[in-house]
């Protein structure tokens, strides 16, 4: 009869790879740009989801369900970063597409909510999110390990 046998973590194949991976996603989640991008991020995703009470078009249901989803996800996602950065920083772009849908919405929604306080609300705070998207992205990119500003190779690219 044999024995299991147990393999420990320092005999995993990719052990190097993984510390690279982990050594980086610290790195890059522990700068102040980074950090700041994500307070930021979720100040914004929280004012977008409180918009319609707080600019006053909350009697505008579909306009304010939108925002207050949208919100919600937006500051879920970016909030996230700096707990698994290195598997959630490409999901930047799903933030920035979010930001695009805010500035979008007052006049894709249905019903009359293209007001000048819907439009200027959404249209700034869909801009302020689209470019902290783009910046987490950004910076994502720049730590990237093996690189000088542009995603790198890493320790498994050569076999």
């Amino acid at each position: 009869m044999t024995e299991p046998t147990h393999a420990t973590m320092e005999s995993h194949p990719d052990i190097l790879e993984m510390r690279e991976r982990h050594t980086w996603a610290e790195r890059a989640a522990s700068t102040p740009a980074a950090q700041a991008v994500e307070a930021i991020s979720l100040i914004t995703g929280l004012y977008l989801a409180a918009s319609a009470w707080i600019v006053g078009f909350n009697g505008m249901m579909t306009l304010a369900v939108s925002n207050l989803i949208v919100g919600v996800a937006y500051a879920v996602l970016m909030g996230g970063f700096g707990h698994a950065y290195e598997r959630t920083h490409g999901m930047a772009w799903a933030a920035a597409l979010l930001g695009v849908w805010t500035i979008i919405a007052p006049w894709v929604v249905s019903g009359a909510v293209a007001t000048k306080r819907t439009i200027i609300s959404n249209v700034i705070v869909g801009a302020v999110a689209l470019v902290l998207a783009l910046a987490a992205s950004a910076l994502a990119q720049k730590a990237a390990p093996g690189s000088r500003g542009s995603r790198g190779t890493t320790a498994r690219a050569g076999r």
